[in-house]
């Protein structure tokens, strides 16, 4: 059960820095140079991370949700598994001890 909370937390922590990256260097690249969105592999590989999240955040949401939003919704739902598996492993070490749990 340790091993499910901790690679759960791995996969949250990864996409939600991934999301973070994906907004930051788009945000950057629209400023200097709009027209090398498409052409940026970062920006792809970032993109790549993120789709499957953002496409479960797509199929939770109702259909008036705007596709622009569904980023953001995705980075809300990662931080809140995020959350929820820092505090599963939290009381998982605070049973077996902290020895045991390095």
């Amino acid at each position: 059960m340790l091993l499910l909370a901790t690679a759960l937390k791995l996969i949250a922590e990864l996409a939600l820095l991934a999301l973070i990256g994906r907004w930051l260097l788009g945000a950057w690249l629209r400023r200097l140079a709009p027209q090398a969105l498409e052409s940026n592999v970062f920006l792809w590989l970032l993109d790549t991370l993120c789709r499957p999240f953002v496409t479960v955040a797509g199929w939770l949401t109702p259909r008036w949700v705007l596709r622009q939003h569904l980023p953001l919704v995705a980075f809300c739902l990662l931080l809140g598994l995020w959350l929820a598996a820092t505090v599963l492993k939290l009381q998982l070490c605070l049973e077996v001890g902290l020895e045991q749990c390095r």
